[in-house]
């Protein structure tokens, strides 16, 4: 005889617009250059938006995380 498997209970998987999702609000370089807590990916920018000629729109701050 082969061992059975037990089944647990299966919940439901929701539907991607029913899931909270993060919402990162857009920071500039100035605002990473004055942050009390730097994070990696905004020190990067800070240091290519300090090149002559550089154009950014932004990074997602991570420190500005909410659920929507």
């Amino acid at each position: 005889m082969s061992a059975s498997k037990g089944k647990g209970k299966v919940a439901k998987k929701k539907a991607t617009s029913e899931r909270k999702q993060f919402h990162y609000k857009l920071v500039l370089s100035s605002t990473c250059a004055v942050c009390k807590t730097p994070c990696a990916r905004g020190m990067k920018y800070w240091a290519k938006m300090q090149q002559p000629g550089a154009l950014g729109k932004g990074v997602p701050c991570v420190l500005t995380r909410t659920y929507g």
